[in-house]
């Protein structure tokens, strides 16, 4: 869910980068950075009933809305979440897990011989405000924590914290106001 990245090491099985240029909203709006990522991400969160319908066929098998949006409709199986891969792309603020059902191996086979994802994850801009403080933020965590199991993955970037006390500090209280905002169950991530 970052629009501006430009490299993300993992392929991404909806991306909104495929539905909003982060660039062109920038010159557009004459925003810095921060306020076209902040529009970007509100942008998409006006279709995002489009891309849980999209998560909810492929982790419940039932039909769903079409890719009206031009979103890609490869979420990734089991096999392809445990080597590494997620579901969106961005930087290492909070990451939104959810736990799909677990059915059982016959019953994850789908019609098409795809097979349904055990994790959906969710990679969320760097920015901590622009996700967590933001309505868009809001509507996406809501829209996961009401169809899936969620937790909230806040990653931390452990040799900063081990440099100072303040930033790990800092940290800590991101974290709080991240719990506090989404009132979601949260693991703090020391990568």
């Amino acid at each position: 869910l970052d629009p501006a990245a430009r490299y993300v090491p993992f392929e991404s099985s909806i991306d909104i980068r495929d539905t909003v240029d982060y660039v062109e909203v920038m010159k557009q709006h004459k925003l810095g950075p921060n306020g076209a990522i902040l529009t970007c991400l509100n942008l998409f969160a006006t279709k995002f009933d489009q891309v849980m319908a999209i998560l909810e066929r492929r982790a419940f098998g039932d039909g769903g809305v079409g890719d009206a949006i031009g979103l890609s409709d490869n979420v990734k199986s089991e096999e392809s979440a445990k080597g590494g891969d997620a579901t969106e792309e961005g930087s290492r603020a909070d990451e939104t897990k959810e736990e799909g059902n677990q059915p059982s191996q016959q019953q994850q086979e789908q019609p098409s011989g795809t097979t349904r994802p055990e994790y959906i994850l969710v990679d969320t801009p760097g920015q901590i405000e622009a996700f967590t403080w933001s309505a868009s933020g809001s509507i996406v965590t809501s829209a996961l924590a009401t169809t899936f199991p969620t937790v909230l993955a806040f990653v931390i970037d452990t040799p900063r914290c081990a440099r100072s006390v303040h930033t790990f500090m800092s940290n800590m209280l991101y974290a709080c106001s991240m719990l506090y905002r989404a009132r979601l169950p949260m693991v703090c991530v020391l990568n």
